[in-house]
């Protein structure tokens, strides 16, 4: 997720969801960076459950901002402005994993001052105003973003780190106990995850950057964007209240020059693209 993957705040949904059963997902084709093979694991996590489980702490999430004023309206300017972009990013998805042609794709914006942002399993985005607002992102840094976000949840990130988190055996008896057919108790608190609170590996987070830099560039956003926007970050991180978003993205010269290494691979996708637009 994020899928994303944030710090606790006041909109984090709070039931944890549990999961079951084996399952398989596509993979990307003629990807110009280079993403890792998935773990098999992930297959102990069906995917199909696992979305409705993602639908279900969405909803819940936009119930509570909207019970506190705090979901943006369709009119809102920077809602428009993030579902532009957006809407570009989602196009090229199934390249990525061939489900996302059948996800309900939802874009939502909240108001609060939490620099962060996430895209749940099954195509569920939400970005904070305080990530639009803080940082005065330009819309090819949204777009870099998102395009991280979007890719955990395409690559399936939350699905492998799950499965691995937790016993196959207990993650196997769990399959009558699904989303209120049962009673979960404890099992709930044990086996079942925060969406928002998971935190990606390091090879997770690097997949990410990656597939999120070349989504972008093919739909027409500058991939040097990916560079400032994780500079606005360290910057952010330094100063007083690090950004949630930085607790599960950690930022760094790194991160920043396997960025600059890559952009060269996706620079004729950018051309390309704005030739067409």
């Amino acid at each position: 997720m994020c899928q994303l993957c944030a710090a606790k705040s006041p909109w984090m949904p709070r039931r944890a969801f549990m999961l079951a059963g084996a399952a398989l997902a596509a993979g990307p084709a003629l990807a110009q960076v280079n993403v890792g093979q998935s773990s098999r694991l992930r297959g102990l996590v069906p995917a199909d459950e696992l979305e409705l489980a993602a639908t279900k702490q969405y909803g819940e999430l936009l119930q509570e901002a909207r019970a506190k004023r705090a979901l943006a309206p369709e009119s809102h300017p920077q809602l428009q402005r993030l579902r532009r972009i957006s809407t570009r990013l989602i196009a090229d998805a199934p390249r990525w994993n061939d489900r996302a042609r059948q996800w309900k794709w939802e874009v939502n914006l909240i108001g609060s001052n939490s620099i962060n942002a996430f895209c749940m399993p099954g195509g569920k985005i939400a970005l904070f105003t305080g990530i639009l607002d803080k940082l005065q992102l330009t819309d090819d840094e949204v777009a870099m973003v998102v395009g991280h976000e979007m890719a955990h949840a395409l690559r399936e990130h939350a699905r492998e780190r799950i499965a691995k988190s937790q016993g196959t055996g207990a993650l196997l008896s769990l399959g009558a106990q699904l989303f209120g057919l049962g009673q979960l108790g404890d099992v709930a608190a044990n086996v079942g995850t925060q969406l928002l609170t998971l935190k990606f590996s390091r090879d997770d987070e690097t997949e990410a950057d990656l597939v999120g830099l070349e989504m972008g560039a093919r739909t027409g956003f500058d991939p040097k964007a990916s560079v400032t926007l994780w500079d606005k970050m360290g910057r952010a991180s330094n100063s007083a209240g690090a950004p949630g978003f930085l607790s599960t993205h950690p930022s760094g010269p790194e991160r920043m020059r396997r960025l600059q290494e890559n952009i060269p691979r996706v620079e004729g996708l950018y051309r390309q693209a704005i030739a067409r637009r």
